[in-house]
């Protein structure tokens, strides 16, 4: 016989630590609850199964009203047939009365939406407007219901599924089951701060095993951050990069490493994740070793300037920690784009260029290339040589595109150092409403 599935009770149980909760207001469909999750005092709304109300509603909204004046994060566990649909206008009063709350504290305190069931139409919204999207494998997450797309003959495989929810970059993370869900959302939340003004919590740790020398990116990670601390956020979508929350010496930091070419998802998804740090004034470090923006037309079309414009700017208007490190290539746009920092770290072996050096001794050598027996050859044994000479570590360091060369070995520890240098940043923008990215 398969296992029932947990009800709310349960997963707010496995939710709070030591499972102790008080509950705020009275019963019904929908539990709203204080207690802590990590040793994080934190609310929580979660749905039972059923239709929601405009009373189920109205209390999401005084939830959100309670983390505005306490300052203290919002984790909401989806999981709803749909509304009562008999109570009419007063139900779409309540729910824009409540997707206006979620904007509005968006950035001030965490919101974190928990999928474990069905999450539709407005609840999908709502969902996918907290700053962190958690979805267990059973649940379902969609606008319009997959059986009535496949009756209108826009059938599509894994419709509303975690799956997909994840490769659209909706879901931030996907767990097993509910309780597994969370569990993770109780692991965020502890690395998280409070609020907008709060520092996060510093934890004990270990340090990896591993010293970085390059490479994959999970490696990578896993060389630079603390055992066991690393948490992967939107790893189904824009796949070539990774963006992912540790810490480093037992501090909270989000990691952004490119991958080997950066596609418009990719930019996007590095975008959506800096700015989520800077709301949170959660210190970024951007690890530097691709081969830049994809080049086609295919992108362009799908966006891809708008994208890396909106990277570059995002980089550009965080006020929050930024440290770069220049592992191996970095040239041109994705310099400019990538290593706005408040310190940059050259690891010995790296290429900064304004151009590819291939490029570059075309043009500067390109007579005495002409006259080679064998261009290409000649073309790439210059190019080592360019790079090297002119477009490494120590080279980039004079030139003021990095302010400190360090050996791969020794990485991890100057990045402890560089961010233990500028816990202290205090930052500030020039007076405006808001930017205008491009989005």
């Amino acid at each position: 016989m398969a296992s029932k599935k947990p009800g709310k009770d349960q997963i707010l149980a496995n939710f709070f630590d030591d499972g102790v909760y008080s509950v705020l207001f009275a019963q019904g469909g929908v539990t709203a609850a204080y207690g802590t999750a990590n040793g994080q005092p934190v609310y929580a709304v979660a749905q039972a199964g059923g239709a929601v109300t405009v009373k189920d509603l109205q209390k999401n909204s005084k939830v959100l009203d309670l983390a505005a004046q306490t300052g203290n994060p919002v984790v909401t566990f989806y999981d709803s047939t749909g509304a009562v649909l008999e109570e009419g206008l007063d139900l779409l009063a309540a729910y824009a009365q409540l997707t206006e709350k979620i904007a509005r504290l968006s950035g001030v305190v965490p919101q974190i939406a928990v999928v474990t069931g069905v999450c539709a139409g407005s609840a999908a919204l709502c969902a996918a407007g907290a700053d962190l999207c958690i979805m267990a494998q059973d649940g379902e997450l969609f606008f319009t219901s997959p059986f009535t797309s496949a009756a209108a003959g826009d059938a599509c495989a894994q419709a509303g599924s975690g799956e997909l929810a994840a490769k659209a970059g909706v879901v931030s993370c996907l767990a097993k089951d509910a309780l597994e869900a969370a569990s993770l959302a109780a692991h965020l939340v502890g690395l998280l701060p409070s609020n907008n003004l709060a520092s996060p919590s510093v934890f004990e740790f270990e340090a990896p095993a591993q010293v970085y020398a390059g490479g994959d990116p999970l490696k990578a990670a896993g060389s630079l951050l603390d055992q066991d601390s690393m948490i992967q956020l939107y790893s189904g979508f824009g796949k070539k990069a990774l963006t992912a929350l540790g810490t480093l010496n037992g501090n909270t930091v989000g990691l952004v490493i490119p991958g080997e070419k950066i596609c418009h998802n990719c930019a996007s998804k590095i975008a959506r994740f800096v700015r989520f740090c800077d709301a949170y004034s959660i210190p970024v470090v951007t690890l530097v070793n691709t081969q830049g923006f994809k080049a086609s037309t295919t992108e362009d079309v799908s966006g891809g300037v708008r994208e890396a414009a909106r990277l570059m700017a995002t980089y550009g208007d965080a006020t929050t920690v930024r440290v770069t490190v220049l592992a191996g290539q970095a040239v041109g746009p994705v310099y400019m784009s990538l290593a706005q920092g408040d310190f940059r770290l050259a690891v010995e072996g790296c290429v900064v260029s304004s151009v590819d050096p291939k490029v570059a001794v075309s043009v500067l050598e390109k007579e005495a290339l002409d006259s080679s027996a064998n261009i290409q050859s000649a073309i790439d044994a210059a190019a080592r040589t360019y790079a090297q000479e002119k477009c490494g570590a120590q080279a980039a360091v004079e030139a003021g595109l990095a302010d400190l060369a360090c050996d791969a070995a020794a990485l991890r520890d100057t990045l402890a150092f560089t961010l233990d240098m500028l816990a202290t940043k205090r930052g500030s923008r020039l007076p405006k409403k808001h930017g205008n990215m491009p989005l």
